[in-house]
């Protein structure tokens, strides 16, 4: 299976010349732009990043801060310049090495190739959802709100892992109590309300919006 890597850096020709270069050795390769969107793909379980610090939208100090709590790979931070301060503030934000533009682009690729052989935490990767400062951890069914996390009852992870998992389908009572408790259970879909008013309890505690929503007449949907 080919490694995967995301690159994420704002001048789209550097960004395009390493996605080339990568696909030509066999990786498969994320893009992204900005630090939103780098965000967002790291959900998608890249093998390895490549990391600009100076992005417009969020940096990329504060992307690795963001992701390195669910985000095992290695993390490799592009740069025009680096001093001790910048690098002591990457390494503190879980960065693990500093790349300094220009660079050669096959020095870069054998240390790309260095840092995936001695990666033993690519071997059981997460599945992860991103969604602004929520994150869901799947594999190890946690959900964290701004870095910190938020505990929730099997049941209530159940409805959120499963309604997270197909964003914007309404799904009524029934199909839910179906799905989380099966209808060999005892007790009714009633419940089902009742699990999803003490989710929403929690995200609004934490700050959260209210990313499950009320189709009146129909049931719930995770926001898009």
């Amino acid at each position: 299976m080919p490694y995967k890597l995301l690159i994420a850096d704002d001048e789209r020709d550097i960004t395009d010349m390493l996605a080339s270069y990568f696909r030509r050795r066999g990786c498969d390769v994320l893009t992204a732009y900005g630090g939103e969107e780098a965000i967002a793909l790291s959900a998608r379980e890249p093998d390895l990043i490549l990391l600009d610090v100076s992005m417009p939208d969020v940096d990329g100090l504060e992307v690795c801060r963001r992701i390195r709590q669910d985000v095992a790979c290695p993390i490799l931070f592009l740069t025009a310049r680096v001093e001790d301060g910048d690098k002591l503030r990457g390494f503190a934000a879980g960065g693990d090495e500093y790349i300094v533009k220009p660079f050669s682009i096959d020095v870069l690729g054998a240390q790309v190739e260095a840092h995936l052989r001695r990666d033993s935490r690519r071997a059981a990767p997460a599945r992860l959802r991103f969604d602004g400062d929520l994150v869901i951890n799947y594999s190890d069914r946690t959900l964290r709100f701004q870095g910190r996390e938020i505990p929730l009852a099997k049941k209530e992870f159940d409805i959120l892992a499963f309604l997270s998992q197909n964003p914007g389908l309404v799904f009524d009572k029934d199909r839910i109590y179906e799905r989380v408790w099966s209808y060999d259970s005892e007790g009714d879909s009633s419940v089902v309300a009742e699990h999803i008013r003490r989710i929403r309890g929690k995200l609004a505690a934490a700050g959260a919006k209210r990313y499950i929503e009320t189709v009146w007449g129909c049931g719930y949907r995770w926001s898009r």
